[in-house]
């Protein structure tokens, strides 16, 4: 019997990998790019990963979220003796406190760290060498939320736990050691969305000290426009293709899948809607050099009212940072975004610079020539699958948060 279930599992690891390997050969990975094979393996190892959820879950054995959820939190690492690791609950909110053994004249900075995984994936534990490594190259007190994820939570139940858990932290930062005039919120991929919202919804409330900073990795900050120069130049680049960004989107919100298509040429947006984002979201906004790759403005899309009523969470600024309102934006705090050449996400930073910058925020742009989204993520682990963008990002990160 055992036997039996072994050559089962085979065979359908063969199929999985086949099957996938076939659906996707049109992945294009940059003829220049330095580290071209072992992207492409890790694209391929991904999508294998994403095909084999599908199985298992069709075959009763485990679902698709908890499969990925355990393959991203993978091993975790040895104990750490330069750092006091603590869990605790704020609010009802599960972290993880990471206190530099050091000693230090003074307090601390404090960093608030929301993980990617579009809301559905990714804990503390998937983010465990990240949040130790930049607790011990900063000398700082890192906090990672570990916010509940969807389906189970629905959005936005994720915002609002990240924000209540620093809104507790500000609150209780010097019990921590920790200086409350220098907490920075970060975050990667969604985690960057829910730090940019985060950041917003604080602006306006007088019981807690201002934001430092904000550092936003990659971040998703619209949903009103697919066809930005970097949607199109890097639709088919490992490792979040453009159809993936949607399909991943609308299962956060639980919605049909169904409305990728007519979402991607967005017809979502109605030409009133268009009209007022257009001073924000344009691609004459980008520099030229992020165009030399190819760009093609797109024509106009037939506007759908049902379409935009299945998606309006997604025009909401909680979802899409980038279309919050002025008043809001002009009172955020300094902030680093960190952009990925090869990224779909690449001109949400920076049309989001440029909007900072055009209120007189001040801004630090790290952008990445062979960038590509996940990099920082895998950076925190060994030589295997660490590419040279993701060290040499996350020693930017650390930089700038050793001046805070």
């Amino acid at each position: 019997m055992e036997l039996l279930v072994t050559i089962f599992l085979v065979v359908l690891t063969l199929f999985v990998a086949m099957v996938f390997y076939y659906e996707h050969p049109t992945a294009k990975i940059p003829p220049g790019f330095s580290e071209r094979k072992k992207l492409y393996a890790f694209h391929y190892i991904m999508n294998f990963g994403f095909g084999m959820a599908i199985v298992l879950e069709k075959l009763g054995i485990m679902s698709e979220v908890s499969f990925i959820r355990t393959v991203m939190d993978g091993i975790p690492p040895p104990k750490d003796k330069h750092l006091i690791i603590t869990d605790l609950v704020f609010e009802k909110v599960e972290v993880r406190l990471y206190q530099p053994k050091t000693s230090t004249t003074g307090q601390r900075r404090g960093v608030l760290y929301f993980h990617g995984g579009v809301g559905r994936f990714g804990s503390i534990r998937a983010y465990e060498r990240t949040c130790r490594y930049l607790s011990r190259k900063t000398n700082s007190v890192v906090v990672s939320v570990g916010y509940r994820l969807a389906p189970e939570y629905p959005y936005p139940t994720q915002f609002q736990d990240c924000l209540t858990a620093t809104i507790h932290f500000m609150k209780t930062a010097q019990d921590y050691g920790v200086d409350p005039s220098r907490i920075i919120v970060c975050g990667d991929s969604s985690g960057g969305t829910i730090t940019a919202a985060v950041a917003q919804a604080l602006v306006n409330r007088r019981d807690v000290p201002k934001l430092r900073a904000q550092i936003l990795i990659y971040p998703f900050l619209q949903a009103a426009d697919f066809d930005l120069p970097s949607y199109q130049q890097n639709a088919k680049i490992p490792v979040l293709i453009r159809e993936r960004t949607i399909i991943l989107g609308l299962k956060y919100l639980n919605k049909d899948l169904s409305a990728v298509n007519t979402l991607l040429k967005g017809t979502h947006v109605s030409a009133e809607r268009r009209q007022k984002y257009q001073k924000w979201l344009s691609a004459d906004n980008i520099p030229h050099e992020f165009k030399t790759r190819g760009y093609t403005p797109p024509g106009p899309a037939p506007y759908s009212e049902e379409l935009y009523k299945l998606a309006k969470p997604f025009l909401e600024p909680l979802f899409s940072p980038l279309l919050c309102e002025d008043s809001v934006i002009a009172q955020l705090p300094e902030t680093f975004i960190l952009t990925c050449e090869y990224d779909v996400l690449r001109d949400d930073g920076l049309l989001y610079k440029k909007r900072l910058e055009d209120h007189g925020i001040k801004v630090t742009l790290c952008h990445l020539e062979e960038g590509f989204h996940g990099t920082i993520f895998l950076a925190a682990y060994g030589k295997v699958v660490t590419f040279q963008s993701g060290i040499k990002g996350l020693e930017k990160i650390t930089k700038f948060l050793r001046l805070m």
